[in-house]
């Protein structure tokens, strides 16, 4: 045996040992294609993440000046100026969760409860506050 062989393969046992450990550490996950709800997924790839976020999307949205407006001005439930501004508040919304997305470390920005629904037990992080300072700053 070469001198040093003994040292050099120690390291490299470590090494691997080293490597498969923070593989394993970096769990992969996917929402199931037949459980996937485009509706409940705001930002991400859902057929493979690693560092999910949460958000309770009815919050952002009546934190928003439109559904405030909807609320002081009371308008009716139903008619056109409603679904126009219930709309505009869910695109804000949905481009607030966007913009945290892209600047955070979450990989996949979902609907509150919904990775539980399809039975995924990762435990995704609540970015609903990280939003709602979002969309105080202006998206």
């Amino acid at each position: 045996m070469a001198p040093g062989s003994d040292a050099r393969r120690t390291v490299a046992v470590l090494f691997c040992g080293v490597a498969l450990a923070c593989a394993a550490v970096a769990e992969s996950y996917a929402i199931p294609a037949d459980k996937l709800d485009d509706q409940k997924v705001f930002w991400g790839n859902p057929a493979k993440f690693e560092k999910p976020a949460s958000v309770d999307y009815k919050a952002i949205v009546t934190a928003t000046s439109e559904y405030k407006s909807i609320k002081q001005n009371k308008i009716e439930a139903g008619s056109a100026k409603y679904w126009i501004l219930i709309s505009q508040a869910s695109e804000k919304a949905v481009k607030a969760i966007a913009a945290v997305g892209k600047e955070s470390q979450y990989d996949l920005i979902v609907a509150k409860g919904y990775l539980e629904s399809v039975g995924l037990t990762v435990q995704p992080t609540d970015a609903t506050n990280a939003v709602l300072e979002r969309l105080q700053k202006g998206t």
